[in-house]
């Protein structure tokens, strides 16, 4: 059992307090809770091995209210070096979790990282990083966060992965000729053939096999060191299979040299030799692809200057990027990255953002306007104020939510988890049993033998390790390269089960701008007619009138000054120009005036598609009409359309009337619409939708949509770069494209099927490899395993899993 505080926001009356403990107290495993109002703690008690504080907190943010551990909380991220499978994961949290003040422990084995939460009253980094020695394992400092340390970290271990993997091919080669040559009647040098001189040939061998034993030391230290700990791994496989060829081989030396020549047939020192190379060249191969699996993070980190040019005291002066504080004003010449985020104080320019916002065409900057630290100059010199530094600049919030993403663990992955626990125990124990029964059947210890290394080779638990997490790392990176950010891994997997998703109308389906969609003369010049009408809305402050003073403005039109200028609220504006009395508005606006609009058919027909549709009349008689309309998103018909084809049903809700909302639900293609919702009601909806079962993504702007983004299954957030740290959303879709929510389904789908992959081979691999090695087909006269095909097939194993991973990374969505 375990009992939490937590920090719980949003919360402004007694109904709030009640939603939350009923939020919370529904969750299974959960024993008691308790909030306070005032203070906006939550105390939890709940059964830890059941939930976790994520799980608690998910719960709430459903509710759309803030929760967090409360700060005397911490969490590190330690990178740790050594771990090879699930059973290493299992064996570090294990000793994490005995631990006294920490809360969770994560372990990821492909990004060799623990995530971990701990009361600093309780327990020190230093403890912590003892407990992960003790297991057998080498913390890291934590400031090998760094990409750029890590990277280099990580080089340094495949170098040196080569470099012993070599050593051992160099002596496994002659050694395995020397061993096999004679039986495959290959020409051997009579002074070390078994039949002329065993003793010098059992020597020789010895001699070849002793550096390979050196390289791959790491097996023996590691596997055996957790063999006594008891939370053997995949190296207490290696160890205890090739260590038990050796000195079964070093007992046979012993014979030959005391004159029993046969035992020469009994030497196994070839067999651990290339099981040891063969494992290695498989960890090699398998660090290899690993490293390809980070690719995105790279490339975003790649976006970042190293220095800047800041002024000060009137001079230009390069310094590291990490100094640059917050205020200071930054020079920026063209072809240059913008350092950080910052607004424009001087200069003009235009500014390439594709790589944040996946906008192609640069976008014009001058004073007043933001500017996203990544992104590249491509004309003019600017100065530019910092207003985001460090880790609060838009590009490290992205590089941080893909980091997050990737080093979490998928609900998926607990299946994993849970049979590597049992798992490595296990083999260990069949190949005893069916080593053992063999030599009861058999009575022949080198029989016995050959089965008992067998089975302990080929079982390795690295594949069913790597199985989700690799998948998952490649399915985050390539969302984030194409501008979608998954937070979390149980995102991605969610995302794949949802069958209906609702679309706010504002700013979503549609631009969030009004336009000028129609203008309509009845006699008079459209040119004229539009300059009498956009010179009386210049006066306005409707928000309607800017959308026709810019139409205007794009037709290049000369404005006049208005006189008599009055507004009629709810109805429209009086006033003159040229000598000419105007009256625009709507149809009350003309009754109130007593101009007869009876003929006036396109205004009813405009209105039923849900545009604003004015009325001008000059002089007492209407001269034509102007409509203006939020119009929808160049995409969205595309983005509807696809997600149909997914069979996914498609929902708008917005706030607007029926007319305007059914008009634009029409025009792409959507049925079913929530209309009148407020922005409180619309989370309401969403889980009106769930209790009718179904999977909700709610699709939004994150703004008045936080509570239903918290409230459905997966919330997807419509944001450019500056906006993505929208704690609603599981899902930003950068690029503000809504036909990014199909992708973003498709990349679940086929993240979660290439997961199940992995497993499926994984499991399928033990579950034939292991009865094969037992030695069942030997039963029915079939042939026996050789130990060597064993670790062949061990060492390839783990890098078929991660090569069908990296498949997502040219998958096409």
């Amino acid at each position: 059992m375990a009992v939490e505080k937590f920090k719980v926001t949003g919360m402004t009356c007694a109904a709030c307090v009640s939603v939350v403990e009923k939020a919370v107290s529904s969750i299974d495993g959960v024993i008691s809770v308790s909030v306070n109002l005032a203070t906006e703690d939550m105390n939890v008690e709940y059964d830890d091995k059941r939930l976790g504080v994520e799980d608690i907190i998910k719960a709430v943010e459903k509710r759309g209210y803030g929760a967090s551990l409360k700060e005397d909380l911490r969490e590190i991220t330690i990178p740790i070096q050594g771990m090879t499978c699930a059973s290493c994961v299992r064996a570090v949290e294990k000793a994490l979790s005995k631990l006294d003040g920490i809360k969770t422990a994560s372990v990821n084995i492909a990004t060799e990282n623990a995530k971990i939460v701990y009361d600093a009253d309780e327990v020190r980094i230093s403890g912590i990083k003892k407990a992960i020695k003790d297991a057998g394992y080498e913390p890291l400092d934590i400031s090998v966060e760094s990409v750029d340390s890590d990277k280099e970290e990580k080089e340094r271990q495949i170098r040196s992965m080569k470099k012993r993997f070599t050593v051992a091919a160099f002596f496994a080669v002659p050694l395995l000729y020397i061993a096999m040559g004679s039986m495959m009647g290959l020409p051997v040098p009579t002074g070390i053939s078994p039949q002329h001189s065993p003793l010098t040939f059992a020597i020789v061998q010895i001699l070849l096999v002793m550096p390979i034993v050196i390289a791959g030391r790491k097996f023996y230290t590691v596997g055996i060191k957790s063999l006594v700990k008891m939370s053997p791994n995949m190296d207490s496989l290696v160890a205890i299979g090739t260590g038990a060829a050796i000195v079964y081989s070093l007992y046979s030396t012993y014979m030959i040299w005391s004159g029993n020549y046969h035992y020469a047939h009994n030497l196994y020192f070839e067999s651990a030799g290339i099981i040891i190379t063969l494992v290695m060249l498989g960890k090699y191969l398998e660090s290899k692809s690993k490293g390809r699996t980070s690719e995105a993070i790279k490339k975003l980190m790649g976006l970042q200057p190293k220095k800047a040019v800041i002024v000060s005291d009137g001079e230009e002066i390069e310094i590291p990027i990490e100094e640059v504080e917050k205020g200071d004003v930054i020079v920026v010449r063209p072809g240059e990255r913008i350092p950080v985020d910052g607004t424009v104080v001087g200069g003009h320019t235009s500014i390439d953002e594709s790589m944040i916002t996946g906008e192609s065409i640069p976008v014009e900057k001058a004073i007043g306007d933001n500017v996203i630290g990544g992104t590249i100059n491509k004309q003019g010199m600017i100065k530019f104020e910092a207003t985001n530094v460090g880790k609060d600049t838009a590009l490290s919030q992205i590089i941080k939510l893909v980091q997050d993403a990737q080093g979490s663990k998928a609900p998926i992955a607990k299946l994993a988890d849970i049979v590597a626990g049992y798992f490595v125990p296990a083999v260990i124990a069949v190949a005893l049993i069916s080593s053992s029964l063999w030599y009861i059947i058999e009575k022949n210890s080198v029989f016995s033998l050959t089965i008992f290394i067998s089975v302990l080779v080929i079982a390795c638990p690295c594949a069913l390790g790597l199985a989700t997490p690799t998948a998952i790392m490649v399915g985050t990176g390539k969302g984030a390269e194409i501008g979608i950010l998954v937070k979390s891994a149980q995102a991605l997997e969610g995302a794949h089960k949802i069958n209906a998703v609702v679309f706010d109308k504002t700013g979503t389906i549609t631009k969030g701008k009004p336009q000028v969609t129609d203008v309509v003369s009845f006699g008079m010049d459209t040119d004229e007619f539009l300059k009498i009408v956009a010179s009386g809305e210049k006066a306005s402050e409707h928000p309607l009138a800017e959308a026709i003073v810019r139409h205007s403005n794009e037709k290049n039109i000369r404005l006049e000054e208005v006189t008599g200028f009055s507004a009629v609220t709810g109805k429209g504006i009086i006033y003159s120009v040229d000598k000419k009395d105007i009256a625009l508005g709507n149809k009350a606006l003309m009754d109130q005036m007593g101009i007869d609009v009876s003929n006036v058919d396109e205004y009813e027909h405009m209105a039923r598609q849900g545009k604003t549709v004015m009325i001008a009349a000059v002089d007492g008689k209407v001269e034509g009409l102007i409509a203006v309309a939020d119009t929808i998103k160049e995409t969205s018909n595309k983005a509807v359309e696809n997600l149909k084809k997914m069979g996914i049903e498609v929902i708008m809700i917005t706030g607007d009337n029926e007319v305007t909302a059914n008009a634009i639900a029409g025009q792409v293609g959507i049925e079913r619409v929530f209309s009148h919702v407020l922005p409180e009601g619309k989370a309401q909806k969403v889980k009106q939708l769930q209790e009718e079962g179904k999977r909700v993504a709610m699709v939004g702007d994150g703004i008045n949509d936080a509570p239903a983004l918290a409230m459905a299954d997966i919330g997807i957030a419509i944001g450019s770069g500056t906006d993505i740290a929208m704690e609603s959303a599981d899902i930003v879709l950068i690029k503000s494209d809504i036909l990014d929510v199909p992708r973003a389904i498709s990349l679940s789908k086929k993240t979660i099927t290439n997961v199940k992959q992995n497993l499926f081979w994984a499991f399928i691999y033990n579950t034939i490899g292991i009865p094969v090695a037992a030695g069942l087909l030997h039963i029915w006269g079939g042939p026996l395993l050789n130990p060597m095909i064993a670790g062949a097939a061990m060492a390839f194993s783990s890098v078929s899993v991660v090569t069908n991973a990296l498949r997502l990374r040219n998958v096409k969505l």
